[in-house]
Protein backbone atom coordinates (compact mmCIF):
# COMPACT_ATOMS: atom_id res chain seq x y z
CA UNK A 1 0.00 0.00 0.00
CA UNK A 2 3.04 2.30 -0.03
CA UNK A 3 2.24 3.69 -3.51
CA UNK A 4 -1.13 4.88 -2.19
CA UNK A 5 0.60 6.51 0.79
CA UNK A 6 3.15 8.18 -1.51
CA UNK A 7 0.37 9.54 -3.74
CA UNK A 8 -1.63 11.01 -0.85
CA UNK A 9 1.46 12.51 0.82
CA UNK A 10 2.54 14.01 -2.49
CA UNK A 11 -0.84 15.69 -2.96
CA UNK A 12 -0.66 17.14 0.57
CA UNK A 13 2.86 18.50 0.02
CA UNK A 14 1.92 20.00 -3.37
CA UNK A 15 -1.11 21.71 -1.82
CA UNK A 16 1.02 23.20 0.94
CA UNK A 17 3.61 24.33 -1.62
CA UNK A 18 0.88 26.31 -3.36
CA UNK A 19 -0.33 27.80 -0.07
CA UNK A 20 3.18 28.88 0.90
CA UNK A 21 3.76 30.41 -2.54
CA UNK A 22 6.66 32.67 -3.50
CA UNK A 23 6.88 34.19 -0.02
CA UNK A 24 8.19 30.93 1.40
CA UNK A 25 5.95 30.87 4.47
CA UNK A 26 2.30 31.09 5.49
CA UNK A 27 -0.10 30.21 8.28
CA UNK A 28 -2.02 26.94 7.89
CA UNK A 29 -4.49 25.22 10.16
CA UNK A 30 -3.01 21.74 9.75
CA UNK A 31 -5.87 19.98 11.58
CA UNK A 32 -8.40 19.95 8.70
CA UNK A 33 -5.53 19.48 6.23
CA UNK A 34 -4.36 16.31 7.96
CA UNK A 35 -7.93 15.07 8.32
CA UNK A 36 -8.30 15.38 4.55
CA UNK A 37 -4.95 13.65 4.02
CA UNK A 38 -5.76 10.60 6.18
CA UNK A 39 -9.23 10.47 4.64
CA UNK A 40 -7.63 10.19 1.20
CA UNK A 41 -5.25 7.50 2.48
CA UNK A 42 -7.99 5.28 3.88
CA UNK A 43 -10.10 5.89 0.77
CA UNK A 44 -7.33 4.66 -1.53
CA UNK A 45 -6.17 1.77 0.64
CA UNK A 46 -9.69 0.64 1.56
CA UNK A 47 -11.39 0.89 -1.82
CA UNK A 48 -8.57 1.01 -4.38
CA UNK A 49 -9.80 2.45 -7.65
CA UNK A 50 -13.09 3.42 -5.94
CA UNK A 51 -11.35 5.85 -3.58
CA UNK A 52 -13.18 8.87 -5.02
CA UNK A 53 -16.43 7.17 -4.02
CA UNK A 54 -14.88 6.30 -0.67
CA UNK A 55 -14.06 9.97 -0.08
CA UNK A 56 -17.81 10.65 -0.03
CA UNK A 57 -18.14 8.18 2.85
CA UNK A 58 -15.49 10.12 4.76
CA UNK A 59 -17.43 13.35 4.28
CA UNK A 60 -20.71 11.77 5.34
CA UNK A 61 -19.29 10.11 8.45
CA UNK A 62 -17.66 13.38 9.46
CA UNK A 63 -21.01 15.14 9.17
CA UNK A 64 -22.67 12.34 11.14
CA UNK A 65 -20.13 12.63 13.97
CA UNK A 66 -20.67 16.39 14.15
CA UNK A 67 -24.45 15.93 14.29
CA UNK A 68 -24.05 13.38 17.09
CA UNK A 69 -21.93 15.84 19.09
CA UNK A 70 -24.44 18.66 18.54
CA UNK A 71 -27.34 16.45 19.62
CA UNK A 72 -25.54 15.37 22.80
CA UNK A 73 -25.37 18.99 23.93
CA UNK A 74 -29.14 19.03 24.37
CA UNK A 75 -29.27 16.02 26.69
CA UNK A 76 -29.29 18.10 29.90
CA UNK A 77 -32.19 20.27 28.70
CA UNK A 78 -35.73 19.26 29.75
CA UNK A 79 -37.57 17.97 26.72
CA UNK A 80 -34.31 17.69 24.78
CA UNK A 81 -35.59 14.71 22.82
CA UNK A 82 -37.87 17.04 20.86
CA UNK A 83 -35.12 19.46 19.87
CA UNK A 84 -32.78 17.48 17.58
CA UNK A 85 -35.51 15.88 15.43
CA UNK A 86 -34.10 17.36 12.24
CA UNK A 87 -30.60 16.23 13.20
CA UNK A 88 -31.79 12.69 13.92
CA UNK A 89 -33.53 12.60 10.56
CA UNK A 90 -30.36 13.76 8.83
CA UNK A 91 -28.28 11.16 10.69
CA UNK A 92 -30.60 8.43 9.44
CA UNK A 93 -30.32 9.81 5.90
CA UNK A 94 -26.53 9.81 6.15
CA UNK A 95 -26.49 6.24 7.45
CA UNK A 96 -28.71 5.12 4.58
CA UNK A 97 -26.50 6.86 1.99
CA UNK A 98 -23.28 5.38 3.47
CA UNK A 99 -24.81 1.91 3.44
CA UNK A 100 -25.97 2.40 -0.13
CA UNK A 101 -22.53 3.50 -1.33
CA UNK A 102 -20.79 0.61 0.44
CA UNK A 103 -23.33 -1.92 -0.77
CA UNK A 104 -22.75 -0.77 -4.35
CA UNK A 105 -18.94 -1.02 -3.99
CA UNK A 106 -19.18 -4.49 -2.41
CA UNK A 107 -21.60 -5.85 -5.00
CA UNK A 108 -19.47 -4.48 -7.84
CA UNK A 109 -16.38 -6.12 -6.32
CA UNK A 110 -18.21 -9.43 -5.85
CA UNK A 111 -19.12 -9.47 -9.54
CA UNK A 112 -15.52 -8.73 -10.49
CA UNK A 113 -14.28 -11.53 -8.24
CA UNK A 114 -16.73 -13.99 -9.79
CA UNK A 115 -15.54 -13.00 -13.28
CA UNK A 116 -11.90 -13.10 -12.22
CA UNK A 117 -11.37 -9.54 -13.41
CA UNK A 118 -9.97 -8.00 -10.21
CA UNK A 119 -6.62 -8.29 -8.43
CA UNK A 120 -6.95 -5.27 -6.13
CA UNK A 121 -5.14 -5.85 -2.85
CA UNK A 122 -6.91 -3.11 -0.93
CA UNK A 123 -8.55 -3.57 2.49
CA UNK A 124 -11.93 -4.38 1.01
CA UNK A 125 -10.37 -7.01 -1.24
CA UNK A 126 -8.47 -8.55 1.69
CA UNK A 127 -11.63 -8.61 3.79
CA UNK A 128 -13.64 -10.31 1.07
CA UNK A 129 -10.80 -12.74 0.28
CA UNK A 130 -10.53 -13.67 3.97
CA UNK A 131 -14.26 -14.27 4.08
CA UNK A 132 -14.03 -16.44 0.96
CA UNK A 133 -11.16 -18.52 2.40
CA UNK A 134 -13.04 -18.97 5.67
CA UNK A 135 -16.04 -20.38 3.82
CA UNK A 136 -14.18 -22.94 1.73
CA UNK A 137 -15.25 -26.41 2.80
CA UNK A 138 -17.33 -25.06 5.69
CA UNK A 139 -20.94 -24.29 6.41
CA UNK A 140 -22.53 -21.45 4.47
CA UNK A 141 -23.70 -20.13 7.83
CA UNK A 142 -20.13 -18.92 8.40
CA UNK A 143 -20.33 -16.53 5.47
CA UNK A 144 -20.25 -12.82 6.24
CA UNK A 145 -23.34 -11.11 4.95
CA UNK A 146 -23.17 -7.90 2.95
CA UNK A 147 -24.36 -6.16 6.11
CA UNK A 148 -21.40 -7.63 8.03
CA UNK A 149 -18.96 -6.34 5.41
CA UNK A 150 -20.63 -2.91 5.45
CA UNK A 151 -20.21 -2.67 9.23
CA UNK A 152 -16.54 -3.65 8.96
CA UNK A 153 -15.96 -1.06 6.23
CA UNK A 154 -17.62 1.70 8.27
CA UNK A 155 -15.46 0.86 11.26
CA UNK A 156 -12.07 0.69 9.57
CA UNK A 157 -12.95 3.77 7.56
CA UNK A 158 -13.60 5.87 10.68
CA UNK A 159 -10.82 4.33 12.80
CA UNK A 160 -8.28 4.48 9.98
CA UNK A 161 -8.91 8.14 9.23
CA UNK A 162 -9.60 9.77 12.57
CA UNK A 163 -6.88 8.40 14.82
CA UNK A 164 -3.95 8.98 12.46
CA UNK A 165 -4.98 12.56 11.69
CA UNK A 166 -5.08 13.22 15.45
CA UNK A 167 -1.61 11.68 15.91
CA UNK A 168 -0.06 13.70 13.08
CA UNK A 169 -1.67 16.95 14.23
CA UNK A 170 -0.40 16.67 17.81
CA UNK A 171 3.02 15.59 16.50
CA UNK A 172 3.34 18.77 14.43
CA UNK A 173 2.16 20.85 17.38
CA UNK A 174 4.64 19.14 19.73
CA UNK A 175 7.53 19.59 17.28
CA UNK A 176 6.58 23.26 16.93
CA UNK A 177 6.75 23.62 20.71
CA UNK A 178 10.08 21.75 20.83
CA UNK A 179 12.04 22.86 17.73
CA UNK A 180 15.23 21.03 18.76
CA UNK A 181 13.38 17.72 18.35
CA UNK A 182 12.04 18.90 15.01
CA UNK A 183 15.61 19.53 13.87
CA UNK A 184 16.75 16.10 15.10
CA UNK A 185 13.84 14.38 13.34
CA UNK A 186 14.52 16.22 10.07
CA UNK A 187 18.23 15.37 10.21
CA UNK A 188 17.37 11.70 10.64
CA UNK A 189 14.85 11.72 7.78
CA UNK A 190 17.33 13.43 5.42
CA UNK A 191 20.09 11.04 6.45
CA UNK A 192 17.91 7.99 5.73
CA UNK A 193 16.03 9.19 2.63
CA UNK A 194 17.61 12.41 1.39
CA UNK A 195 14.94 13.97 -0.82
CA UNK A 196 13.76 10.58 -2.09
CA UNK A 197 10.38 9.08 -1.34
CA UNK A 198 10.44 7.14 1.95
CA UNK A 199 10.44 3.36 1.55
CA UNK A 200 9.44 0.68 4.02
CA UNK A 201 12.99 -0.36 4.95
CA UNK A 202 13.89 3.24 5.73
CA UNK A 203 10.73 3.85 7.75
CA UNK A 204 11.65 0.90 9.97
CA UNK A 205 15.09 2.49 10.64
CA UNK A 206 13.67 5.84 11.84
CA UNK A 207 14.51 5.67 15.55
CA UNK A 208 14.14 9.36 16.50
CA UNK A 209 10.88 9.75 14.55
CA UNK A 210 9.51 6.62 16.25
CA UNK A 211 10.49 7.94 19.70
CA UNK A 212 8.70 11.21 18.94
CA UNK A 213 5.54 9.46 17.75
CA UNK A 214 5.46 7.25 20.85
CA UNK A 215 5.84 10.25 23.15
CA UNK A 216 3.03 12.08 21.33
CA UNK A 217 0.85 8.97 21.68
CA UNK A 218 1.64 8.99 25.40
CA UNK A 219 0.84 12.66 25.97
CA UNK A 220 -2.00 12.98 23.43
CA UNK A 221 -3.51 9.51 22.87
CA UNK A 222 -6.12 9.77 20.10
CA UNK A 223 -8.47 7.53 22.09
CA UNK A 224 -8.40 8.69 25.72
CA UNK A 225 -10.21 5.73 27.26
CA UNK A 226 -10.89 2.09 26.53
CA UNK A 227 -13.98 0.09 27.46
CA UNK A 228 -14.13 -3.65 27.98
CA UNK A 229 -16.93 -5.97 29.11
CA UNK A 230 -16.50 -9.14 31.13
CA UNK A 231 -17.78 -12.22 29.31
CA UNK A 232 -17.62 -14.46 32.40
CA UNK A 233 -17.01 -14.19 36.15
CA UNK A 234 -13.48 -12.83 36.51
CA UNK A 235 -11.10 -11.68 39.23
CA UNK A 236 -9.20 -8.45 38.75
CA UNK A 237 -6.97 -6.95 41.42
CA UNK A 238 -8.57 -9.06 44.13
CA UNK A 239 -12.08 -8.01 43.10
CA UNK A 240 -14.54 -10.56 41.70
CA UNK A 241 -16.55 -9.23 38.76
CA UNK A 242 -19.69 -10.93 37.42
CA UNK A 243 -20.38 -11.47 33.74
CA UNK A 244 -21.53 -8.43 31.75
CA UNK A 245 -19.73 -5.69 33.70
CA UNK A 246 -18.42 -2.75 31.66
CA UNK A 247 -14.97 -1.52 32.67
CA UNK A 248 -13.61 1.85 31.53
CA UNK A 249 -9.87 2.37 31.51
CA UNK A 250 -8.89 6.07 31.24
CA UNK A 251 -5.57 5.50 29.50
CA UNK A 252 -4.81 9.23 29.34
CA UNK A 253 -4.46 9.14 33.14
CA UNK A 254 -2.20 6.10 33.01
CA UNK A 255 -0.08 7.82 30.35
CA UNK A 256 0.34 10.90 32.59
CA UNK A 257 0.78 9.16 35.97
CA UNK A 258 3.99 10.34 37.76
CA UNK A 259 4.12 7.05 39.69
CA UNK A 260 4.47 5.21 36.40
CA UNK A 261 6.50 7.69 34.33
CA UNK A 262 8.33 9.82 36.89
CA UNK A 263 7.97 13.42 37.99
CA UNK A 264 8.51 14.57 34.39
CA UNK A 265 5.39 12.71 33.20
CA UNK A 266 3.80 15.93 31.91
CA UNK A 267 6.88 16.88 29.89
CA UNK A 268 7.59 16.10 26.23
CA UNK A 269 10.63 13.81 26.45
CA UNK A 270 10.90 11.38 23.52
CA UNK A 271 14.19 10.11 24.92
CA UNK A 272 12.23 8.06 27.45
CA UNK A 273 11.54 5.68 24.52
CA UNK A 274 15.19 5.49 23.43
CA UNK A 275 15.42 1.84 24.51
CA UNK A 276 11.95 0.93 23.29
CA UNK A 277 8.53 0.78 24.87
CA UNK A 278 9.43 -1.94 27.37
CA UNK A 279 11.94 0.30 29.19
CA UNK A 280 10.17 3.64 28.84
CA UNK A 281 8.34 3.62 32.19
CA UNK A 282 9.06 2.45 35.73
CA UNK A 283 7.10 -0.76 35.23
CA UNK A 284 7.82 -1.78 31.65
CA UNK A 285 5.40 -1.56 28.72
CA UNK A 286 2.22 -2.09 30.75
CA UNK A 287 1.14 1.58 31.20
CA UNK A 288 1.59 2.47 27.50
CA UNK A 289 -1.26 1.23 25.32
CA UNK A 290 -2.44 3.86 22.82
CA UNK A 291 -3.62 1.05 20.53
CA UNK A 292 -5.11 -1.06 23.31
CA UNK A 293 -3.58 -4.26 24.59
CA UNK A 294 -3.98 -8.02 24.57
CA UNK A 295 -6.08 -10.01 22.10
CA UNK A 296 -8.13 -6.91 21.21
CA UNK A 297 -5.16 -4.68 20.36
CA UNK A 298 -5.87 -2.44 17.36
CA UNK A 299 -5.53 -4.41 14.14
CA UNK A 300 -4.46 -1.23 12.33
CA UNK A 301 -1.53 -0.37 14.60
CA UNK A 302 1.21 -1.11 12.05
CA UNK A 303 -0.75 0.60 9.28
CA UNK A 304 -1.25 3.75 11.39
CA UNK A 305 2.41 3.97 12.40
CA UNK A 306 3.59 3.47 8.81
CA UNK A 307 1.20 6.17 7.60
CA UNK A 308 2.28 8.58 10.36
CA UNK A 309 6.00 8.00 9.68
CA UNK A 310 5.49 8.44 5.95
CA UNK A 311 3.47 11.64 6.32
CA UNK A 312 5.78 13.20 8.90
CA UNK A 313 8.92 12.29 6.92
CA UNK A 314 7.69 13.90 3.71
CA UNK A 315 6.57 17.03 5.59
CA UNK A 316 9.97 17.32 7.31
CA UNK A 317 11.73 16.97 3.94
CA UNK A 318 9.95 20.03 2.56
CA UNK A 319 8.94 22.29 5.46
CA UNK A 320 9.90 23.57 8.86
CA UNK A 321 7.07 24.78 11.07
CA UNK A 322 6.34 26.75 14.22
CA UNK A 323 3.30 27.72 16.28
CA UNK A 324 1.26 30.64 14.98
CA UNK A 325 0.45 33.46 17.42
CA UNK A 326 -3.21 32.57 16.82
CA UNK A 327 -2.76 29.01 18.14
CA UNK A 328 -4.46 28.21 21.46
CA UNK A 329 -3.47 24.93 23.10
CA UNK A 330 -6.73 23.21 24.05
CA UNK A 331 -6.86 19.40 23.75
CA UNK A 332 -10.55 18.53 23.66
CA UNK A 333 -12.21 15.11 23.60
CA UNK A 334 -14.70 14.68 20.76
CA UNK A 335 -14.72 10.89 20.50
CA UNK A 336 -10.97 11.32 19.88
CA UNK A 337 -8.61 14.00 21.24
CA UNK A 338 -9.07 17.05 18.99
CA UNK A 339 -7.40 20.48 19.09
CA UNK A 340 -10.50 22.44 20.13
CA UNK A 341 -9.53 25.67 18.34
CA UNK A 342 -7.58 24.15 15.47
CA UNK A 343 -3.83 23.76 14.97
CA UNK A 344 -2.56 26.95 13.36
CA UNK A 345 1.12 26.66 12.37
CA UNK A 346 3.48 28.78 10.30
CA UNK A 347 4.96 26.69 7.49
CA UNK A 348 8.34 27.60 6.03
CA UNK A 349 9.46 26.07 2.74
CA UNK A 350 12.95 24.57 2.92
Amino acid sequence: MLPALHACCGELIDRWDELVGPGGSCEVDVWPELQSFTGDVISRTAFGSSYEVGRRIFQLQGEQAELFIQSSRYMHIPGYRFLPVARNKRMKEIDAEVRGILRGIIEEREKAIEKGTTDQEDLLGLLMESDSNERRGKSKNLRMTTEDVIQECKLFYFAGQETTSVLLTWTMVALSMHPSWQVRAREEVLEVFGQNKPDNDGLIRLKIVTMILYEVLRLYPPVVLLTRRTYKVMELGGITLPEGVSLTLPLIFAHHDPELWGEDAEEFKPERFAEGVSKASKCGAAPFFPFGWGPRICIGQSFAMTEAKMGLSMILQRFSFELSPSYAHAPHTVITLHPQHGAQLILHKL
